[in-house]
């Protein structure tokens, strides 16, 4: 069968901008801007799916660098391991193994006839197509497994006696500085694991492991700073107390599979600063990164110090809470999951919460941003650059992030040439596998597979039920999949109007699907903040410095909805050093170098009564206190 002669033109990037020409898999897709209104494309190869050449080009390598070779790129293989009594075990034949799959192994297939005489002229020699390839095994837990693990980190914490527990926190320092050292030596495996395993880019899955070292850093210089962790004495009146923050127990770990390193370790090294003792349930998606951290865990930190449990969370961690002995929960991921769990606790009283949730952060353009625009007036922010804002808001990481921009609200007015500015944008973004670089290695792939099929499906729900209650996608064939039917790579969709009635609306899409809303009044932005069910971030993009009346009623209105209302400038977490917070079902808790601290500690006070001898006993007891030793 022939392909009709409408094409897409898509810049999957193989070391080269390689204008790689797919035929559309359905003839209501339009050669122009505005995309088609009909259900998600997908783009399969066939007889006359082509590319001009191989995908893969020798002449093409960023020889600079060879994270982002495009032509020997060869996918990693971590072996399953384990983590016993603080050792790492390979020898695990009595542990059932699941196969690991990243992203993405590039096949080429010789054309074919389909038993017509020749080739369609609009086809070449190849066909190329993604497919996803076995990186590594994963262990699955038994309960009973799991359950070793809890008796294992319960003899650790020793209720509070423990050997990490009792150190002093000079020690625990030195012992964690120790860990991030040997960490290092993991950086260029564990990089080249999130490219496969997440689709993250090579400079993105740098920053994450680098930001990652740099915040543990930044935790102890806080701890090294502060007289709330190197405490002096206090005088109350008649009393002196030596007041110093100490572990909470037993912790439990979950952290996400879109920055499995960075936000794992952002609640991981502080709670086992502060002396408390971890169980860290590894991640299905983005797990293998945690595979290649054991060694350094074994080499520098106590037995039973942290554990490791993979597999299933359904099977795993339903009996660990229901034992009742985790007495706090570190949770980044999806709020029902958070509630299921912590039903199963048998005192949640008791169980201390560190939750960082879903979100949906709305940037809010104002009329006078376009008012100035109009005028052509020079101000410090310009349209154009509220648009750049809003595309790396928007699909920085594919939108696979809690702070991306998940709904974009427009001036009706002005939404259609919006729209038309930001298609442009997005557009010109490269697409590619991690690896790839533009030609000149200055650029890597901007949009990259997801993870699984199953955010693929998400995406193609959130934007068929759009597409059936009246939206279009404004983008060239926008939602449709680069690489045949076992591909994952998705080319982003821009959903103009956005109604109420959507499904995208209210949900979080967390991909790269870009809603845009048409409003009449500010009414309707306040009324979305104030009645939506999440409260992490917003941003505000304004140009009229002058005449800030709205813009400053946004902030106060907003000031006890959201976490961060951002002017200017995406959503975002960074600086570690604020705090990152939220609201409703967004989040429970703060995080930051400092805040991280406080969630996984509580105050313990030492007191006496200034009279006769105590000055002197107590002076005594410090000497030979772990707890009460000086930084």
């Amino acid at each position: 069968m022939k392909f009709p002669k409408t094409t897409l033109a898509v810049f999957l990037i193989i070391g080269s901008v390689c204008c790689t020409t797919l035929a559309s898999a359905s003839t209501t897709t339009s050669s122009s801007t505005k995309g088609s209104s009909s259900s998600a494309i997908d783009v399969e190869p066939s007889s006359c799916t082509r590319t001009s050449r191989s995908l893969i080009h020798d002449d093409d390598s960023n020889s600079s660098s060879s994270s982002s070779s495009n032509s020997d790129v060869e996918p990693p293989f971590v072996d399953a391991k384990l983590f016993k009594d603080g050792q790492v075990v390979t020898d695990i034949d009595d542990t059932p193994l699941a196969d690991v799959y990243g992203c993405c192994e590039i096949r080429t297939t010789a054309a074919t006839t389909n038993g017509e005489d020749d080739v369609d002229a609009s086809c070449d020699e190849e066909t190329t197509s993604l497919s996803p390839v076995v990186i590594g095994s994963m262990p699955q837990f038994s309960r009973d497994q799991t359950m070793q693990v809890l008796e294992s980190a319960k003899q650790a914490w020793k209720g509070g006696m423990g050997v990490w527990t009792q150190m002093s926190l000079k020690q625990r320092i030195h012992h964690v500085q120790q860990f991030l050292k040997e960490l290092q030596n993991s950086r260029t495996e564990i990089i080249n694991v999130l490219m496969w395993e997440i689709g993250k880019n090579y400079k993105d899955a740098a920053q994450e492991f680098d930001r990652t070292i740099e915040f543990a850093h930044n935790v102890i210089r806080v701890i090294s700073s502060s007289e709330e962790y190197d405490a002096s004495w206090q005088t109350i009146g008649t009393t002196k107390a030596f007041v110093r923050r100490a572990a909470i127990g037993i912790i439990m770990c979950l952290g996400p599979y879109n920055y499995p390193l960075n936000e794992t370790y952002a609640t991981l090294i502080p709670a086992l600063l502060m002396g408390n003792v971890v169980i860290m349930k590894i991640p299905t998606v983005g797990g293998l990164a945690h595979l290649l951290t054991m060694d350094a865990f074994a080499k520098t930190l106590p037995k039973g110090t942290i554990q490791f449990v993979s597999g299933g969370g359904r099977a795993t961690m339903p009996p660990l809470m229901a034992d009742g002995s985790i007495d706090g929960l570190a949770f980044i991921g999806g709020s029902a999951a958070a509630d299921n769990l912590i039903k199963q606790h048998p005192h949640p009283h008791r169980l201390k919460l560190f939750l960082q949730l879903e979100a949906k952060n709305m940037g809010i353009f104002l009329k006078d941003l376009f008012v100035q625009e109009d005028k052509k007036e020079q101000t410090t922010t310009t349209l154009e650059s509220a648009l750049d804002e809003a595309v790396l808001g928007s699909l920085s990481y594919n939108g696979q992030r809690c702070t991306a921009l998940k709904m974009l609200f427009v001036p009706k007015e002005n939404a259609k040439d919006f729209t038309t500015k930001l298609v442009k944008r997005v557009e010109s973004l490269p697409i590619g596998l991690p690896w790839q670089t533009t030609k000149d290695g200055s650029t890597y792939s901007q949009i990259t597979p997801l993870p699984n099929h199953k955010r693929v499906s998400y995406m193609k729900s959130l934007i068929d039920d759009a597409l059936s209650k009246g939206a279009s996608i404004m983008n060239q064939n926008g939602g449709s999949i680069i690489g045949g039917s076992a591909s994952t790579l998705m080319v982003p969709a821009v959903l103009y109007p956005v109604t109420s009635t959507m499904k995208v609306y209210h949900e979080e899409q967390f991909g790269p699907v870009i809603p845009i809303v048409p409003y009449d009044t500010m009414d309707e932005i306040v009324k979305y903040g104030r009645d939506s069910e999440y409260g992490q971030q917003c941003s505000i993009f304004t140009s009229d410095g002058n005449n800030a009346n709205v813009a400053a009623s946004l902030v106060d209105q907003f000031s006890s909805v959201f976490g961060k209302i951002n002017i200017n400038s995406q959503c975002g977490r960074s600086p570690d050093t604020l705090p990152f917070s939220g609201r409703r079902s967004s989040a429970m808790g703060v995080m930051s170098v400092s805040d991280a601290l406080r969630e996984f500690s509580v105050p313990t006070v030492v007191a006496y009564k200034d009279k006769g001898t105590n000055g002197d006993i107590v002076q005594n007891i410090q000497k030979t206190s772990n707890f009460m030793e000086p930084l």
